[in-house]
């Protein structure tokens, strides 16, 4: 069962900055792009790097994440040895345990999963960002450099530098000072959370960690640090492909509009990159005689009968007669009645906006203040509403029924 490389993805958090769109789902599951969840990106990203043992860590609202994993096949990871594995906090029998107390604790609590497959390597990753990249790239860097932790960095303005964990490094690359969010950076180059390790001193450290009563038990804080304390080798990977944090609505917003650019890093449709997913099985859409479409996805099992322009149209959505859609993701069973207009808009699952109602506001596309409003999950938007840009729709609360 020996593996040269284990993948290990967390997979847990909450989103609480997607606010109603996580209000009764995991971040990494998240509908995006009309046919794919946040979580297809990673995933599809090992499979295509050579991965084929990977641990999903999950906590957070697990059930419809865990439902769409199911066992790893549509990614090519039904496998024997190896594969997917869903990993949730456990407790042993001796009643010791409790939920993950932060990242580095979620790998601790693992280790007797990584130790099975008995991994030279050990990439660790975020199930909450989109990105193409080829971990291959990354694990040569490390072992062209025999280093305990290669981590990947994005070159970014030094503005933008302030609002990331920043690694200051060397001529050669070595890493010699970490800085979480600094007022002041010495570099741009800002940390992706995607971290390559040796399994042998990972897992050192990870045991030391846990044994410290004042840890915060998170990579960012305690176990980078710790390592560059100790004078352990670390190295940057320097990424130059397509990666964006979905952390915020108007990120995830733009993340679904880049799909759109033709020219752009996020390209669909390479054949050499494929990305995965777990697709329902629905009928074609069916686009009406009176229906415009421009520059838009539009999913299976779909029905258009409206104006649908610069959007993202997910699987079963129904667009009524008159309806208009502009620069907009429509999420999964979403309906869109007669004269509805949604404009700079993220409508959820099973939403539905009434006959004439108004959602969002004509906007400048790539104004960094644009307000994005958003429709929570089973939301009903009454006939003639008007709901304003940037407005926050929740979901119906499992104990009352407040918005």
């Amino acid at each position: 069962m020996k593996k040269e490389c284990v993948a290990m993805l967390l997979a847990g958090g909450q989103g609480s900055r997607l606010y109603a769109l996580t209000q009764n789902v995991a971040k990494p599951a998240v509908p995006f792009g009309g046919k794919y969840r946040i979580i297809d990106f990673p995933l599809s990203n090992c499979v295509n790097s050579g991965i084929d043992t990977v641990g999903v860590l999950t906590q957070y609202q697990p059930l419809e994440l865990n439902v769409y994993l199911g066992n790893g096949e549509p990614w090519d990871l039904d496998r024997a040895n190896g594969g997917l594995h869903s990993l949730a906090p456990y407790s042993t029998s001796g009643g010791d345990g409790s939920w993950y107390a932060g990242t580095a604790n979620a790998i601790y609590q693992n280790i007797g999963f990584i130790d099975q497959y008995d991994p030279e390597y050990v990439i660790v990753l975020s199930g909450d960002n989109i990105s193409k990249m080829d971990y291959t790239e990354m694990l040569a860097v490390h072992k062209a450099n025999n280093a305990a932790a290669t981590i990947s960095v994005l070159t970014v303005t030094m503005e933008e530098a302030k609002r990331f964990g920043i690694m200051n490094v060397n001529d050669d690359d070595t890493i010699y000072e970490f800085e979480e969010k600094p007022a002041h950076p010495k570099s741009n180059l800002a940390s992706m959370g995607v971290y390559c390790f040796t399994w042998s001193k990972l897992r050192q450290y990870l045991i030391e960690d846990e044994a410290d009563p004042d840890s915060s038990n998170d990579f960012g804080k305690n176990i980078i640090p710790n390592m560059l304390n100790a004078g352990e080798k670390m190295m940057v990977y320097r990424f130059n492909g397509y990666w964006k944090d979905v952390g915020t609505i108007n990120s995830l917003w733009d993340a679904n509009m880049d799909i759109l650019d033709p020219n752009g890093d996020l390209n669909v449709y390479d054949k050499e990159w494929p990305l995965f997913a777990r697709n329902p099985i629905r009928p074609p859409h069916l686009v009406l005689p009176h229906a415009t479409l421009k520059h838009s996805f539009i999913s299976a099992g779909c029905t258009i009968d409206g104006d649908v322009e610069n959007s993202i149209i997910s699987d079963s959505v129904q667009v009524g007669n008159g309806a208009v859609i502009r620069y907009s993701m429509i999420m999964p069973g979403a309906v869109i009645k007669p004269g509805a207009v949604v404009e700079y808009a993220i409508i959820a699952e099973d939403a539905v906006i009434g006959a004439g109602a108004h959602v969002g506001s004509d906007q400048v596309y790539d104004d960094p203040n644009k307000k994005v409003a958003v429709v929570g999950k089973g939301v009903n938007i009454a006939p003639g509403a008007e709901i304003e840009a940037g407005a926050m729709l929740y979901p119906e609360t499992k104990k009352g029924g407040d918005k």
